[in-house]
């Protein structure tokens, strides 16, 4: 079943957290096929941030799907689950078998190019609940991702690869800043999928 077994693989991290690297978990025609049926599916909205009360729109796009209308508050915005696509459920399906992991709900981003990237950040926020697990995967162009510690400041890059999917847990989110910074070498739009699950409240009616 080629399930993700921890202790078979290396954890890039060297302390503080846990961050696997599977490789290739979609071959190259399933990983462009999906990548274009999403870039022309989902409903993507640029992403809407608060900061000190004036409202930005983001380069990016993005899209928020999940079991239930959950909704999710970062950069001081909210949103509200969509329901999951055919396209969406086979692709959650795949991560949690390969994960060994269960989620119930994911954040896409649509770079359009290079360019647009995204600064450091930890996805800790309240709704993931503690230690969350949080499964990336990539399709598109090819981009170098980075970590860096949240106090030694150690660093640590890594190229995510279209198909592959990056696995955070433990005290990740907690110890370590994550960001893709942009790039001018880098001309092909990419999309990325994580896949988590979320503890908040759902919007009814």
């Amino acid at each position: 079943m080629n399930r993700f077994i921890p202790s078979s693989r290396n954890n890039l991290l060297p302390y503080d957290g846990e961050v696997y690297y599977l490789e290739k978990i979609l071959d190259d025609n399933s990983a462009q096929k999906y990548f274009r049926d999403l870039q022309t599916s989902i409903p993507w909205e640029q992403d809407e941030i608060n900061i000190f009360g004036k409202k930005i729109l983001t380069k990016r796009k993005v899209a928020w799907f999940g079991d239930k209308p959950y909704l999710y508050t970062y950069s001081n915005a909210t949103k509200k689950a969509l329901p999951w696509t055919k396209e969406l459920m086979g692709l959650k399906n795949s991560v949690e078998e390969k994960t060994d992991s269960s989620f119930n709900t994911c954040l896409l981003n649509l770079y359009h190019f290079g360019e647009e990237g995204m600064g450091w950040h930890s996805d800790d926020e309240p709704e993931l609940g503690q230690q969350p697990v949080i499964a990336a995967l990539s399709l598109g162009a090819e981009r170098k991702f980075y970590f860096k510690h949240k106090i030694s400041k150690k660093s640590i890059s890594i190229i995510l690869e279209p198909g592959s999917l990056l696995l955070m847990k433990g005290n990740t989110q907690a110890n370590w800043l994550h960001r893709l910074p942009p790039t001018k070498k880098v001309t092909r739009p990419r999309i990325s999928l994580t896949f988590r699950t979320i503890f908040s409240k759902i919007e009814k009616g």
